[in-house]
C-alpha cells in the first residue's frame, strides 16, 4: 500500500506530516487537547466530564497519516488511540504477506486497549483514512479502568460491539457474495466518514477483503450499473445508501445493530 492509493483529504483539516511519535509533535499537540475536541470521539464523549478531564494530562492529539502502523502483530501494546476523523483497519497478516481486514475502527471506538502490562497485539493496526485522534498511554487507561465507574462499562460495551463486527466479518467471508462483501465494506467506511465520498482504489479494497482485484472491479461495476455508486479514478461516491444496505443484508445488519445498541447504552453510563 502507498499514499497514492487513498487520498488523505476526507473533508477534514490537512494532515500534518510530522511524525506523531516525535517529541516536537508531543509539545505542539498538548495545548490543543480540549473538552470540545474530545467530543469528536463517541467513547470519550460518553465519559462523565470529570472523568474525561482527569485524562487530559495524559491525552495527546496526534495526526494519523495514511499508512501509519499504530502497532503490529506481536508487539507490546503501549498506546491506546481514540480516532476522531481517522479510520483504522485491524489487519491479520499471514506469513506469506497476505492481508485480511478483520475489523475497522473510527470515531465510534478505540484501538489498542490492553488490560495487562506486557500484553501483546493479536493483529496489526494501520491507518486507512488519514485524520486525527487522541493517543493515551496504555498504563494511564489501565489506571483509570481500575478505578471503576463509567470507563470500564464503556470499554466492555464497545468490546462487545467490536466482537460482533469481527464475527460478522468471519461469517460474511464464508457465506456472502463478493457484491455483499463490497457493500458492507463501503457502508463500514461510510458510517465513519463525514461525506458520502470515499477515496480508495479497487486494489486497496481487494487487499482488505482478501479477494482478486478483478472480482472487485466486476462487483463495483454491477453496483454502478444499478445506480448505487459512481466510481471514477479512485473515488467512490455512494448514491443510494439504502440500496447498499438492502444488498448487503445480514452481512452488514448484525454488526450495525450492535453499534446502534452501543450508542444507546453509552447514554446510560
Amino acid at each position: 500500500m502507498n499514499s497514492t492509493q487513498l487520498d488523505s483529504d476526507s473533508g477534514t483539516p490537512p494532515v500534518a506530516r510530522m511524525d506523531p511519535d516525535s517529541p516536537e509533535f508531543k509539545v505542539a499537540s498538548r495545548p490543543v487537547v480540549s473538552y470540545s475536541g474530545t467530543q469528536q470521539n463517541e467513547l470519550l464523549a460518553a465519559l462523565p466530564r470529570e472523568v474525561l478531564e482527569s485524562l487530559f494530562e495524559h491525552l495527546e492529539l496526534v495526526a494519523l497519516p495514511f499508512g501509519k502502523e499504530l502497532f503490529e502483530y506481536g508487539s507490546k501494546l503501549e498506546n491506546v488511540y481514540f480516532p476522531t476523523t481517522a479510520i483504522v483497519s485491524l489487519l491479520y497478516v499471514m506469513e506469506d504477506g497476505a492481508t485480511t481486514e478483520i475489523a475497522v475502527v473510527g470515531h465510534e471506538g478505540v484501538v489498542g486497549v490492553s488490560m495487562f502490562p506486557g500484553e501483546r497485539a493479536m493483529c496489526s493496526a494501520v491507518v486507512q483514512s488519514a485524520g486525527y485522534g487522541y493517543r493515551l498511554k496504555a498504563q494511564a487507561l489501565r489506571d483509570c479502568f481500575n478505578q471503576g465507574g463509567a470507563l470500564p462499562q464503556l470499554l466492555m460495551r464497545y468490546n462487545h460491539a467490536l466482537f460482533a463486527q469481527m464475527a460478522q466479518n468471519a461469517v460474511g467471508g464464508r457465506h456472502s457474495s463478493i457484491e455483499q462483501k463490497l457493500c458492507r465494506w463501503l457502508l463500514d467506511r461510510l458510517d465513519r466518514s463525514a461525506t458520502n465520498e470515499l477515496k480508495v482504489t479497487q486494489e486497496m479494497i481487494s487487499i482488505m477483503l482478501g479477494v482478486r482485484r478483478e472480482s472487485i472491479t466486476a462487483a463495483a461495476g454491477k453496483l454502478q450499473d444499478d445506480g448505487m455508486i459512481t466510481y471514477r479514478r479512485g473515488n467512490i461516491t455512494v448514491l443510494d445508501r439504502a440500496g447498499l444496505e438492502r444488498y448487503a443484508g445480514e452481512c452488514y445488519k448484525v454488526a450495525k445493530t450492535e453499534y446502534d445498541r452501543l450508542l444507546v447504552d453509552v447514554a446510560s453510563c
